[in-house]
């Protein structure tokens, strides 16, 4: 588990390997993870988009960006916390995932960025 705050706004990421659904002799891993997004200010956050970058061991990457995270585009008031999962797709076992959102700030309409700590995404079969 990775965690970071920026700008009063905490992001922990929870990863994991889902074997189920990955193919490793097709070169197709596939991991999911859970976020928590806590807002600290003594004020109501928005988030608005968010941009990721995927890297994998063969150095190969990609970058994702869009309007808010699953579908939504969450506000948080003090102390309030949104949480939701979602997943991403490499061609080899080991990579690694960072990113930031772009949040709102409800009272004064700033706009600033929260950095998403940077995670490992590692399929267990390559730690033995």
């Amino acid at each position: 588990m990775e965690s970071l705050t920026t700008e009063g706004v905490e992001v922990t990421v929870r990863s994991n390997y889902e074997e189920e659904f990955s193919k490793p002799s097709e070169a197709s891993f596939i991991f999911s993870y859970s976020i928590s997004i806590k807002n600290d200010n003594d004020f109501s956050v928005k988030l608005l988009s968010r941009k990721w970058f995927v890297f994998d061991s063969k150095g190969e990457h990609y970058e994702v960006e869009g309007n808010g995270v699953i579908g939504q585009q969450p506000s948080l008031s003090q102390n309030e916390s949104y949480n939701y999962d979602s997943g991403a797709s490499l061609t080899s076992p080991i990579g690694r995932m960072r990113g930031y959102y772009i949040m709102e700030n409800l009272l004064t309409r700033e706009k600033f960025k929260v950095y998403i700590p940077e995670f490992d995404l590692i399929a267990p079969f390559v730690l033995n």
